[in-house]
């Protein structure tokens, strides 16, 4: 017992993590290993090597001998064991293979492993058997193995470990190790193909293996699927058709040969998506039809990943053919149609997984491989066109030629290539365990502590570990969101660095397939903004690089760019503009989205750039109380007191500042559609009030005034387009002549409209007095007692329906809750419209339909008067509370959704009937905002122009590729809504 405890203390400070586990191990064995334990004290994992060697002696005593007289040997073998538990049980099953690690270097894979299935006879080589190129009669390997899919994998897996040691012990640097990986399965393909010839007849077909992916480029893990794709020709005098199924057959017999589960177990998958038309299509097609498929339907990602394509296996001059032939279309896909709209889309896929992985995934993770590899391929697909020299399969001869081009930056490639590099090696460690497929970081103790060890740290592997993979993450995920465009920067800014610069025409190669449409207009900007030797252009230099990856991401990178350049000139001097973009992140990416989303917006901010500062937070773009905007409009005309029209300057640019705020809620998608009704119309009932102040003056000592909403504005429910539809009304004060007071009601009335139409910066306030009685033709302005006189005698039907969206607005609260209380009778009558006057409301329905749509509009596009748009809902609406509204107060008000939404809480409307004509209203309502939004001018009809319809559809959250689905949706929403609208308000 005491030797045993002396044992285990000596081992756990050579470094055993269970030191009595280790001298357990030592007593329990059948061998001598104590002159071989201090040999283990560098390995990553000194128990697990420890447990693999003690049951390889026993295997094979004679182990021990050859470790002690090879120092090499000693080195790999021990290496590997402190890693991999799968290799060391593979060794344990193979004793023999351990004589493989005695070797510094061994000859290509490929005659061993054909030797292996007994494909070639011993001494011979593959190209003894088949020459390149040669028929099947002239020597096709064919496995003649009795277990020949075993002997693959013992072949393979004893490759796979001296490989292994090579890498583990630093004899094989991380290009070796994969390029050696990727030869290595291009070998065992082979041997698969040989195998499967014994089963299929291939006399009248020549099948080529394509490889793939990381395959392909010569940068392979140690397991991973191996991306193929298989083309075919017939030989000589054969027919087409048998041949290709001859080949299929083939092609499925070789895959079978590498992934059956054996007593040995599988190889990999072999995986043949990336081919046309992927799963769907043949797995086996000839050359032409390969390339008639890429000339007409291959989208942008399969040249991407054609990129990596190269002959591994079968008959390699078909291969190479191959090769040659896409690559021709490789580099010219930046040319193509859609190619922009593709690498949005090739980048938003990316940026979608980067999100839902794990921060410890390797690949797939924020600052993973994945980052890496899609920034430097995107890269080359898009200057590789006119540079040669960018047409590299593997990511870090590419990343170096993208460096040396000056299309990348020095700094940035090198710290891309150690954050790789890093990556990889962790990678291969980790699947290098159990011989699985993982990308995962573990957070194991012990896990993290081989890996910190395998990877030279020594005083706490756990904590250098994490710290440096944390930091390679960040720094891969940091100079990936940049990558594509610092160089921009350098090839206009003149910056004083001594490296290869992106040239002119290189620079507009890279912002037009990045979305801008004015590449060159764009490259003046961005000089404009970043030239010069100023802390400004400083700190702009900084920004612009991820800025203009953000304006990219908008539905107009272009504009986004020059709004950015526009509120920069503006704010530029101003000390807190630029160090709150730099350092509020969440400021800069809103800007960002906004300039490039609105010009309705953006023309707002040009006017108030100092509301970039509300950018930062969803509390800030929270909606403002109607109370509080009263209360700063009155201090605002206050101050002004006998100056109307600079206090109504000031209110007014209150107003341009809310409907910023208002209109950035909504692009963040802060707020839904009522919301933004209510805030515009109570931001026009601020306004109104605040202009009506300014413009009393001496009339306040005459007559009561107040302003009444109609229209859009008193349902609650304007747009960024909408006119104040009003009445005024007044009622003399007591004494005053009643002539005396509706003049100064009328003075009153034209200088409210004088001072809201007065040249201004910010979108107009256009009063529309014409839902008076009389319209145009009638007084501007009645007494309460002439409105009640009118209506009872005058009215027509369409007034009473008019009437049901007004509400008190601004002025004499007490004179507009009179006035509402008055028109109660008339818009709610207690017996509800019967027969001739329902009668009347659809006929006047159905003319307006026939006569007031503008000639040439598409009736199915227009959202106001359109089947299924906004006035079909509203007049249903309406409809059910003049019938209803007088006997049923819930009924009585002036919103439209709200109405519904009483009809059917009084058993009026059906429950699915309301949600369909709500979801039309709503449709309709956002898409007349996003073409205000968007254009900067207001608008009826969903676009006929292509570019400004994706752009409208974007707005609305639809992805750039979805125009056809937005206009898709909208006629279905719509055609369902008419149908309703027949059937209920019609009667149909």
């Amino acid at each position: 017992m005491p030797r045993i405890e002396s044992t285990a203390a000596r081992l756990a400070k050579l470094g055993f993590a269970d030191g009595a586990r280790a001298a357990q191990l030592v007593r329990q064995s059948a061998v001598d290993l104590d002159d071989v334990l201090d040999q283990l004290v560098d390995v990553a994992d000194p128990d697990l090597a420890l447990a693999s060697l003690t049951r390889l002696a026993e295997r094979d005593p004679g182990v021990l001998d050859a470790l002690r007289a090879d120092e090499g040997l000693r080195r790999r073998l021990l290496a590997v064991l402190g890693v991999s538990a799968a290799l060391g049980e593979h060794l344990v099953r193979h004793p023999a293979q351990v004589a493989l690690l005695t070797e510094p270097r061994l000859g290509g894979p490929g005659p061993e492993l054909l030797r292996a299935v007994g494909a070639v006879p011993d001494g011979g080589t593959r190209e003894a058997a088949a020459p390149q190129g040669a028929a099947a009669d002239a020597g096709e390997p064919r496995a003649s193995a009795a277990d020949a899919l075993v002997a693959l994998r013992v072949a393979y897996r004893g490759r796979l470990a001296h490989l292994a040691a090579r890498d583990l012990t630093g004899e094989a640097t991380l290009a070796e190790v994969t390029s050696e990986l990727s030869d290595l399965a291009g070998a065992a393909l082979e041997a698969a193909l040989a195998i499967a010839r014994a089963e299929v007849e291939t006399d009248d077909v020549r099948l080529a293996v394509v490889g793939m992916g990381k395959c392909g480029a010569r940068e392979l893990n140690y397991i991973s699927d191996v991306d193929v794709i298989f083309v075919a020709e017939p030989k000589e005098g054969a027919d087409e058709a048998k041949a290709l199924r001859a080949a299929t057959r083939l092609a499925q017999a070789m895959m079978r040969a590498c992934t059956a589960t054996t007593p040995e177990g599988s190889l990999w998958e072999v995986d043949a998506g990336l081919r046309p038309e992927g799963r769907a299509g043949p797995l086996v097609r000839t050359l032409a039809s390969h390339l008639a498929y890429y000339r007409r339907w291959a989208k942008t990602w399969e040249f991407q990943a054609l990129l990596k394509a190269r002959p591994v296996a079968g008959d390699l001059e078909l291969g190479a053919a191959y090769v040659e032939a896409v690559n021709e279309m490789v580099w010219t896909a930046a040319t193509r149609e859609h190619f922009v709209e593709d690498v949005q889309a090739m980048r938003r896929r990316v940026e979608a997984h980067v999100r839902a992985e794990g921060e410890r995934q390797l690949k797939l993770g924020p600052g993973g491989l994945r980052d890496i590899e899609f920034a430097v391929q995107l890269l080359q697909l898009v200057h590789g066109r006119l540079d040669p020299l960018l047409r590299r399969r593997a990511t870090l001869p590419a990343l170096a030629a993208l460096s040396r081009g000056g299309y990348v930056g020095r700094e940035d490639s090198k710290g891309l290539a150690e954050a790789y590099t890093f990556l990889r090696q962790v990678e291969h460690l980790l699947q290098l365990h159990r011989l699985r497929r993982t990308h995962i970081v573990p957070t194991d103790t012990d896990d993290l502590r081989r890996l910190g060890r395998a990877l030279g740290m020594q005083a706490d592997p756990v904590g250098e570990f994490t710290a440096r993979w944390r930091r390679h993450a960040m720094e891969a995920r940091r100079l990936h969101e940049k990558l594509f465009y610092r160089p921009l920067l350098q090839a206009v800014a003149r910056l004083p660095e001594s490296e290869a610069r992106l040239s002119t025409t290189a620079a507009a190669a890279r912002l037009e397939a990045l979305g801008y449409v004015d590449p060159n207009g764009a490259l003046r900007h961005i000089a404009g903004l970043a030239s010069g030797v100023s802390r400004r252009a400083a700190i702009q230099r900084t920004l612009l690089p991820v800025m203009l990856g953000w304006f990219a991401d908008t539905p107009d990178p272009d504009a986004a760019l020059l709004g950015f350049r526009q509120v920069s000139d503006k704010l530029g001097t101003t000390p807190w503009y630029l160090r709150l973009l730099r350092d509020e992140t969440a400021v800069a990416a809103r800007m960002a989205r906004v300039l490039g989303t609105s010009r309705y917006a953006t023309g707002l901010l040009m006017h108030a750039p100092e509301a970039v500062a509300i950018l930062g937070s969803d509390e800030e773009l929270a909606v403002r109380g109607k109370e509080a905007l009263l209360g700063e409009a009155s201090a605002a005309v206050s101050r002004h007191e006998g100056a109307p029209e600079t206090a109504v300057a000031a209110v007014r640019a209150l107003r341009r500042r809310e409907l910023f705020r208002t209109a950035v809620a909504d692009i963040s998608g802060l707020i839904d559609i009522e919301t933004v009704g209510c805030a515009l119309s109570e931001i026009a009932d601020v306004t109104l009030q605040a202009a009506l102040d300014a413009a009393l003056g001496r009339a306040a000592g005459l007559t009561s005034f107040a302003i009444i909403a109609m229209g859009r504005l008193g349902g609650m429910e304007c747009s960024y387009a909408s006119d104040a539809d009003v009445m005024f009304v007044h009622s003399p004060l007591p004494g005053v002549d009643e002539r005396e007071a509706t003049d100064a009601a009328y003075a009153v009335a034209n200088e409210v409209r004088r001072l809201l139409s007065l040249p201004a910066p910010d979108p107009p306030l256009i009063i529309d007095p014409d839902l008076r009685p009389e319209g145009r033709q009638g007084p501007l302005v009645r007494t309460l007692a002439s409105y009640r006189a009118y209506y009872a005698r005058w009215s027509s039907p369409w007034e009473a329906q008019a009437l049901l969206r007004a509400r008190f607005s601004a002025g004499d609260a007490r004179l507009g809750a009179e006035f509402t209380s008055m028109i109660d009778e008339l818009r709610y009558p207690r017996d509800g419209l019967r027969g001739d006057a329902i009668r009347e409301i659809r006929r006047l329905k159905a003319r307006m339909e026939a006569e007031r749509l503008p000639r040439g509009a598409d009736p199915a596009l227009h959202t106001k008067l359109g089947p299924g748009g906004l006035s079909d809902v509203e007049w249903v609406a309406q409809l059910l509370q003049l019938c209803h509204a007088g006997a049923r107060p819930s009924l009585r008000t002036t919103r439209t959704l709200e109405a519904l939404r009483a009809a059917v809480a009084e058993e009026l409307l059906d429950p699915a009937d309301e949600t369909v004509l709500a979801e039309a209203w709503t449709f309709a309502s956002r898409v007349r905002d996003a073409i205000m939004l968007v254009k900067g001018r207001p608008g009826d009809s969903v676009p006929a122009d292509s570019g400004e319809r994706r752009r409208i559809a974007q707005a609305l959250g639809y992805p750039p590729d979805g125009s056809e689905d937005f206009l898709d949706d909208y006629r279905r929403v719509t055609r369902r809504a008419r149908k309703v609208v027949d059937r209920v308000f019609y009667g149909a």
